[in-house]
Order: structure tokens, then C-alpha cells, then sequence
């Protein structure tokens, strides 16, 4: 046996409460392992009984996860006393093996030197990851105000035509509001839209405002601070939430701290609040920050990066978040540029912002493995770039497999709790990606695919603005482009609408779909043919899945009632087609 591919950890991705009452064990192992087993008990089971040593009983572990080189198993065990002491017993080839703390060795071994066993100590209430309930059954779409929908033609000199395209001007603005967005919530109602991400609104002189000035004023361009009570206050009545992007990692030239950095230097009471490396040269007019004169955003001097390890900047974001959430009841904030910003920080905030409302949801903005900000006392959730990934590889990669997706796939969603995978923040596209209308290439029914993908995936679905309408745009510079409400209001996409509309409906209407359990099944004959299940311990029906991805037609029979299909006919699925049916 491969013993240097076996892995375990006491740890929250492999060692965790679900529940108050439920412990979920994970163990690693390579390929070449037939069976699993957990031998456990609570760590003074003996004391009771007069042993002289511990004992534990066997429990046989299921096989959890395929990934390309290991295999993840998996159990969920209900200690009566919350507490739990185990190691593992594996068999391969024939032979058994335990899997101890501090070594590995064959079950027939003599050696006599200390094992030590893994251990959970105690099931605490609050040390449980817990995100909000809602947002695994949210859909969300990701708005960027400027462009979405403007609420008045009234001539402004500041303003371009809506809809002419001009090349990527960080200033160039097209006077998208928030009553435009109020305007437009019965589209996306219809659309299936439960949950809205607005990037930020906050006073900035860019169209992105990823540069803010003035965290509690909304830019004037947008509306008011009435003009965002009365957009949530009106989602809400239409059953959907509203999540603001909290630009903490940096701010912009005119924020009051920098300003006053930027006047007095070091006799500024908010020097500290800033990563200032040479007092003499930070203040030099130039466009980058690769001398390192001082820290910024990526190298925009435009963008001076926040210390966020400095109490008096955690304590007035601290209270900037309050106010949101006081002022306008919003549900969630998005952390730009999150992997950054100090665990301190986050930390506090949570307990800072968890007693005012305690279902609002922290998503972090993170690019890759994400755990060390998922252990329940930061981040409830992260962007799932990884994910996107998976789902715009299969296309762009014309030799994946449904196996190679599967791998890919499972070695995301074996990362993390089962809690947090159900509410990852899945996407195929963003303002920061290609448009995935782009990848496509005008290929409408690619599009669906990736879509019906987003949304019978495990984790909480996002649709990009336009993504429904197959708006184009390669780069920042092209796929930040205005709705085009001319032609929505003329019904030129609603084809395309009806069909984004029946796969979010049902992404609603089966639990199976907002739960994290998913199992592939793959066939030699059709390498390109990607079929998934999905379940619940809810349901007594699993939701079966099929992508055509290969060249040519795949005969395939819904083995009970169908719920979506496109490019199916008389059993065939075409390329590029979806088939999606009910089993019981």
C-alpha cells in the first residue's frame, strides 16, 4: 500500500461537528485502497468498564470522494457524549493496515512503540460552521449598478449614451442608479432571481468604485441612502436579498484617512491606518507603486492598501458595517480582495456584526483552497473560482473526460465542509473573467450547458448581469457593456429567458439540487458524456443529469420523469445538449 498517500488531520476538512450532534470523519488514502474503517468510542470509554486500555468499535467508512490520485472516505458518527477518540484500519490488496496520529503500519505489526490516536475533544455549540440557511437555496445575480439600468434619460454632462460601447475608461460613466435597479426587480423576479450582489455603490470618481471614498455615502450618480432603502425594502418584498461589496482591502485618493496621510505625513493621527514605506517619496505622482514608496491594491497608487491589523481601523470599519446594516437591513457583504485583509479584522467584524443580524452572510472574495477563513468565525462562504474552473474546462479543454471532471470537481468540493459546500458562491462568469457568452462564441445552446451546469452543481449559483441575454465581452475592457433594455422590452431574448427561467425554477423546486451530495457515473463509450446525480436525504428521488460535450449524438433514455432537456429528441442527445429527469 501507498502508505505516503495516506492522509488525516483533526482538522475542520476532515474532522468536524455537521450539527450539535453529528461528527463527519474524512480519511485519505491512494487508489489502491479497497475499504475503509473507523474504529472509535469516546476517549474514557475504559475508565467505565475497568479496562486497562482504551478500545474502540469498527465502523465501515463509505467511500466519499474519487479523486485522480486518492480516494476520500468518509462517515458521520453521532457521539452520545460529544467526544470522540479513533484511528482508522484500511485494506489493500488483501492486507490490513492501521492508520494511527503518528504512524502507519501493517495491523500484523509487532512494533510496540506508542500509537496515538486522533481525537475530536468536544462538540462546542459555538465553534460549529454554520452559514445562514437561506443561501443555499438563493440564487444570486451579480449586478454592476453603472450598467445595469438607468432609471431617467435626463441629459447629464458626465454621462454617455446608454449602450454606446467605448473602450475600458475607468471614468467613463453611464449613469446606471439604484431606482434603475428597483425598476427593473420584477425582470429578475421573473428571471428567478432571489439574491442580488451590487458591487460597490459607494462615492468614487470610477464607474467600478472599487476605489471608495466615503464608505457610508452612496454616490450621488447612484441615488441616496433613501434610493437603497427603498431598493431592498422592495426586494425583500419580492423575496429577494441584496448583498453590498465592502471594499476593506484598500481605499481610494480622496478616503478622509489618506487625505489626511497625504497633507501631514507622519503627524497624521492616520499614518498608521496605511503602509507607508518612504515618507519622503510617497506622495510622487506616478501611476504604479512597484518602488514600494507605499502597499496598494495589486500596484495602483490609486489604491492605497488598508492595514487592517490596526485596532482603529478594524474598529471603524466595525462601525461602517453596523451602519449598513442598521440603515438600509441588507443580508450579506462581499469582501473584495478577501484573502488580504487580516483574519484579525474578520474576526472581529463577525463578532461585531453576527449580534445585529445573525443570518448575514460574509463571502469572501478568494481565489483558490479557501479554509483557513472557513472555520465559522470569518467568512461564511468564498467565491468559488476553482468551480469555474471545472465548469469552463470541460469546454475549453477538448480531451476532458467526464472522469477528469469528476476529478477536478470532487478535489474543489473536497476541500470543505459539508455546510460549506452547499452555500460556495459558484459563477461562470464575473466583471473580473470573460463572459462565458464570449467562450461560447454566440453559441446559445453551449451557454444553457454551462449554465444548467451552475445551477445542478452543489454550492449557491450566481448569474453574472447579461449572462441570461448571452451578452458578449472578452475583458474588463468589453464585458462590463449596458443592459440592453431596448431589445429586452421588445422581447428580442425572450427565448432565451423562458429557457434560463425553467432551469432556475427548477434549481428551486428540488432540494436535491441545494444539497452537496452528487454522485457521476461514466461510460468508455461516450468519454465526453457527462452524467451526474444528485440527492438529498430529503427527497427519495435523485435528480439525474447528462451534458453531451462529444462531437456527435449520444443515445440516452430518461429513466423517469423529465424536468428539462434541450437538443433531445427520440432518446438522442446532440452535442451540446442537456438532459434532466427525476429518478425514484
Amino acid at each position: 500500500m501507498n502508505t505516503s498517500a495516506v492522509r488525516h488531520r483533526s482538522t475542520a476538512d476532515m474532522c468536524y461537528a455537521l450539527d450539535k450532534d453529528t461528527a463527519v470523519i474524512r480519511l485519505q488514502t491512494g487508489r489502491d485502497v479497497d475499504r475503509a474503517y473507523i474504529i472509535c468510542a469516546d476517549p474514557f470509554l475504559h475508565e467505565l468498564t475497568g479496562k486497562k486500555n482504551w478500545y474502540g468499535q469498527k465502523h465501515e467508512m463509505k467511500l466519499f470522494m474519487e479523486l485522480e490520485d486518492h480516494l476520500i472516505w468518509s462517515i458521520k458518527i453521532k457521539p452520545p457524549f460529544k467526544r470522540l477518540q479513533y484511528y482508522f484500519e484500511v485494506v489493500s490488496d488483501g492486507a490490513d493496515y492501521l492508520v494511527y496520529d503518528n504512524k502507519v503500519l501493517p495491523a500484523d505489526s509487532g512494533d510496540k512503540s506508542h500509537r496515538q490516536c486522533f481525537k475530536l475533544p468536544w462538540i462546542n455549540p459555538s465553534d460549529i460552521i454554520a452559514p445562514p440557511e437561506w443561501v443555499k437555496d438563493t440564487v444570486w445575480y451579480q449586478i454592476m449598478p453603472d450598467r445595469f439600468a438607468r432609471s431617467s434619460d435626463t441629459p447629464d454632462e458626465r454621462l454617455e449614451k446608454w449602450g454606446k460601447f467605448k473602450p475600458f475608461v475607468f471614468n467613463v460613466m453611464y449613469g446606471g442608479d439604484l431606482k434603475g435597479i428597483t425598476q427593473r426587480l420584477p425582470y429578475l423576479h421573473s428571471l428567478g432571481i432571489n439574491g442580488i450582489y451590487l458591487t460597490p455603490v459607494f462615492v468614487s470618481n470610477t464607474y467600478h468604485r472599487y476605489n471608495t471614498f466615503d464608505y457610508k455615502t452612496i454616490d450621488p450618480l447612484l441615488g441616496t441612502g433613501e434610493d437603497m432603502r427603498d431598493l431592498v425594502s422592495t426586494a425583500h418584498s419580492l423575496g429577494i436579498r441584496i448583498m453590498l461589496d465592502g471594499v476593506f482591502n484598500h481605499c481610494g485618493t480622496e478616503f478622509f484617512a489618506w487625505k489626511d496621510v497625504f497633507e501631514k505625513g507622519k503627524d497624521s493621527p492616520y499614518f498608521n491606518w496605511f503602509f507607508i514605506n518612504d515618507e519622503e517619496s510617497f506622495r510622487k505622482p506616478q501611476h504604479d507603486t512597484a518602488d514600494g514608496r507605499f502597499f496598494t491594491f495589486s500596484f495602483w497608487a490609486g489604491m492605497p492598501k488598508l492595514n487592517t491589523n490596526n485596532p482603529d481601523v478594524i474598529r471603524y470599519f466595525c462601525d461602517i458595517c453596523s451602519y449598513w446594516v442598521r440603515e438600509w437591513d441588507i443580508d450579506g457583504i462581499r469582501f473584495d480582495v478577501g484573502d488580504e485583509i487580516s483574519h484579525t479584522f474578520l474576526k472581529e467584524l463577525r463578532r461585531t456584526l453576527k449580534p445585529l443580524r445573525n443570518d448575514l452572510f460574509l463571502l469572501g472574495e478568494i481565489w483558490f483552497d479557501s479554509m483557513p477563513w472557513l472555520y465559522g468565525d470569518e467568512y461564511d462562504s468564498v467565491m468559488n473560482y476553482p468551480t469555474c474552473g471545472c465548469i469552463n474546462g470541460l469546454h475549453r479543454e477538448p480531451d476532458m473526460s467526464s472522469r477528469d471532471f469528476m476529478y477536478s470537481l470532487n478535489t474543489c468540493l473536497s476541500m470543505y465542509p459539508e455546510q460549506i459546500t452547499e452555500v460556495l458562491f459558484n459563477f461562470i462568469d464575473t466583471h473580473d473573467t470573460v463572459r462565458i457568452s464570449e467562450e461560447c462564441d454566440g453559441n446559445t445552446d453551449l451557454l444553457l450547458q454551462k449554465i444548467a451546469m451552475l445551477l445542478t452543481l452543489p454550492g449557491t449559483p450566481c448569474i453574472y448581469y447579461g449572462t441570461e441575454i448571452a451578452l458578449r465581452g472578452r475583458s474588463p475592457k468589453e464585458n462590463r457593456r449596458c443592459m440592453p433594455w431596448d431589445k429586452i422590452d421588445k422581447g428580442v431574448y425572450d427565448k432565451l429567458l423562458s429557457e434560463v427561467s425553467r432551469l432556475t425554477a427548477m434549481r428551486h423546486g428540488f432540494p436535491q439540487l441545494r444539497s452537496s451530495d452528487i454522485e457521476f457515473v461514466h461510460s468508455e463509450d461516450h468519454p465526453r458524456l457527462l452524467r451526474y446525480f444528485r440527492s438529498s436525504p430529503d427527497a427519495e428521488s435523485r435528480i439525474a443529469v447528462c451534458i453531451n460535450a462529444e462531437k456527435s449524438d449520444v443515445c440516452i433514455t430518461a429513466k423517469g420523469r423529465m424536468i428539462y432537456s434541450n437538443l433531445y429528441e427520440n432518446n438522442r442527445l446532440m452535442p451540446d445538449g442537456i438532459l434532466i429527469y427525476e429518478e425514484k
